[in-house]
């Protein structure tokens, strides 16, 4: 079921109108109303009327986490505090949180793209959705929450945590799809297994999953553990928050961009060069239907390309490949770039091992070493621990051969990696510290 058809399925050429009229309306307001921005246009020689079509988007600066942490709390903010209803923040582990403000228009605009999102995910109004996202500053839990309602779904706001109860609540109250990060979710599957019963044996046909970079492989794993269609959605909190994107479940080919509330561009992390479709870079997105904290031109970080090919869902919206990785995820190691993701792609096609792992980096010697923490599966450790240490020799194989560099690879016991009641910790960076 496509949720809002008329916009969804909008020709192309009246779909750029809607962009522009409302790129163009959001310039002036950014322009009279937040000083950033003033000085940004300003330095760049730039007033909003001077973006007379989308092509000259280019023409404005960029946005980074950094500029929104240098305006910390509120200074980003296009409207006055008596119009914020609601306030979102990151975590700020690594400098001050970047704070985001919603009108109440704000919040209506997220709750219909969650609903357009969990109907593009599968989700009905009679499904039941057991949302194990966080709820809090984090904006996943309630933005799910309030796409559910706006659906017409029921939803179950259990957030994350007491994982032992969130099964219990599984196979009492029936729910039939999934919202939770990829990484929780076979957390979930690992205990529900210790209490003596699986995951797929319950209601659940979709399941909806985000927050993190997760991989193909880890698609076939969470379908096969829990019987259902995995599908990914994408969203950050600077942009709107979950509901930016997502794939159909039709096609599980690439996530549909909501074009009519965002544009997407795709530049050269290095040079800042806008890139064509179907080439990979940096994500760069500005939203064009925010009242109380529009952003121009936003560097996400996420790595990925967009494609305009037409989808099976009938969906206009071009599509973003599902996100490799972040610029600042992304390890070298002599050299050479690395993604957490496309170790976990390696570590997934081996049967000996399960889909926890951990990447440590250090430094001896003046040379950058890696080391791939990955568990090995219950059975082999308990009936084939002779064949340990020829599993490690291929995965350093697969992985020298698929990314280019040399990795050591230790099979460590079953349930000796911390599990994440959210985003999984998947590296360690000791050249750090």
């Amino acid at each position: 079921m496509i949720y809002d058809i008329d916009f969804e399925t909008m020709p192309r050429e009246a779909l750029e109108a809607i962009q522009l009229r409302r790129l163009q309306s959001t310039l002036e307001n950014v322009y009279a109303k937040v000083p950033f921005y003033q000085k940004k246009f300003k330095e760049a020689g730039l007033v909003p009327g001077d973006i007379r079509s989308l092509k000259d988007l280019s023409l404005l600066p960029f946005t980074t986490k950094q500029d929104l942490r240098d305006n910390y709390p509120y200074g980003m903010f296009a409207v006055p505090m008596e119009s914020v209803v609601r306030i979102h923040a990151s975590s700020g582990t690594t400098g001050s949180p970047t704070v985001v403000g919603y009108t109440r228009r704000d919040i209506d605009t997220w709750s219909n793209l969650m609903a357009r999102a969990l109907s593009a995910g599968g989700a009905t109004r009679g499904d039941i959705i057991h949302n194990a996202y966080g709820y809090g500053l984090f904006t996943g839990g309630l933005g799910v929450h309030y796409g559910a309602e706006k659906l017409g779904a029921s939803v179950i706001p259990v957030s994350g945590g007491n994982t032992k109860r969130q099964i219990v609540i599984m196979k009492d109250f029936g729910p039939t799809i999934l919202t939770a990060t990829p990484s929780y979710t076979l957390h979930l599957a690992e205990v529900a297994k210790e209490m003596g019963f699986s995951l797929a044996d319950l209601n659940f046909k979709f399941g909806i999953f985000g927050a993190e970079p997760w991989s193909e492989n880890m698609r076939k794993e969470l379908e096969e553990t829990l019987g259902i269609d995995a599908v990914d959605i994408y969203g950050l909190s600077e942009v709107m928050g979950p509901g930016v994107a997502i794939e159909c479940h039709e096609a599980k080919n690439g996530l549909h961009i909501f074009e009519d509330h965002f544009i997407p561009e795709i530049i050269d992390p290095i040079t800042e060069e806008i890139l064509p479709y179907g080439e990979t870079g940096e994500l760069v997105f500005t939203s064009i239907t925010k009242e109380a904290f529009p952003i121009i031109r936003y560097r996400t970080r996420d790595i990925t390309s967009l494609h305009p090919e037409p989808c099976i869902c009938g969906r206009t919206h071009i599509r973003m490949k599902r996100v490799s990785g972040r610029t600042d995820d992304m390890l070298i190691i002599r050299g050479v770039n690395v993604f957490p993701s496309q170790i976990e792609s390696v570590l997934m096609k081996s049967s000996d091992t399960t889909p926890h792992y951990q990447l440590v980096v250090d430094r001896e010697n003046n040379l950058d070493t890696l080391t791939v923490k990955v568990e090995v599966s219950e059975t082999l450790f308990a009936d084939e621990i002779r064949m340990l240490q020829n599993t490690e020799k291929k995965i350093s194989k697969d992985i020298k051969e698929y990314l280019g560099v040399s990795a050591k690879v230790m099979l460590v016991e079953p349930k000796s990696i911390a599990r994440s009641e959210g985003k999984a910790v998947r590296v360690i960076d000791n050249r750090k510290r």
